[in-house]
């Protein structure tokens, strides 16, 4: 059962403004309400309304023009990766399928590559990571959210493990996104044995990257990927 989370009144405002904008009610280059007239119509006080608004900035949905007022934004164009989670939350955790096929193209892309890194740069300290890592999955019970945490902290360790620091921050910044993806994996093959392959992949990419073999660390990553993909697919409604 998740826990119970009641938003602050500024979440809240964010939300409701999300809604307006991604739904289309509020259109693309539309002029929002002066912030006094928004924050009346929604009674809130004007600092938590220029808070929210701010924040839908950053993400890419609005713009603020001083002295010329709110305009909603084309995200697509203007859009960040912090605009991700508030995509997830308006659909509910459901996924529109053309965005989950670019998040695991995306993941095909840098994981890759990060596996490759691994293999060259990791240390003994990230070794001791992958192999508490790999004890705990042999360990933890089926449970669906435990699954999906463990998965995450496997790829991100990888990509820690590249040296780059970029990387694991790309992956941070779409952890939502991507634990929606895995969640949903993980809640339907979490009594199967799907779930055994996917710690034997983790197993032979710990193997690879201990042996400091770029090449067979980049083919079970990509392999690991295309398994991943597969079983989603096949799950009804993906």
């Amino acid at each position: 059962m998740e826990p119970l989370h009641v938003p602050s009144l500024k979440e809240a405002c964010i939300l409701r403004l999300e809604g307006l904008i991604l739904s289309g009610e509020w259109q693309i280059g539309m002029r929002l309400p002066s912030e006094r007239d928004l924050a009346a119509a929604m009674n809130i006080s004007r600092p938590v309304l220029h808070e929210a608004l701010v924040d839908l900035a950053a993400k890419g949905l609005v713009s603020i023009e001083p002295r010329r007022g709110v305009y909603v934004s084309d995200y697509r164009t203007s859009g960040s990766c912090a605009l991700l989670s508030s995509l997830l939350s308006f659909t509910g955790g459901n996924l529109d399928p053309a965005f989950a096929q670019s998040m695991l193209d995306m993941r095909l892309l840098v994981e890759v590559e990060t596996a490759r890194l691994a293999a060259l740069r990791r240390g003994p300290d990230h070794l001791a990571q992958f192999e508490r890592i790999l004890q705990d999955e042999a360990n933890v019970p089926r449970d669906p959210a435990a699954l999906t945490e463990l998965d995450f902290s496997f790829h991100l360790l990888t990509a820690i493990a590249s040296g780059n620091l970029v990387y694991p921050l790309i992956l941070n910044s779409f952890k939502a996104v991507y634990t929606a993806l895995t969640g949903r994996f993980f809640r339907h093959y979490g009594a199967t044995s799907v779930v055994d392959e996917v710690f034997a992949l983790h197993r032979r990419l710990a193997g690879a990257i201990a042996a400091q073999d770029g090449p067979a660390a980049e083919d079970v990553m990509t392999e690991m990927l295309h398994h991943g993909e597969l079983h989603l697919k096949q799950i009804p409604g993906s």
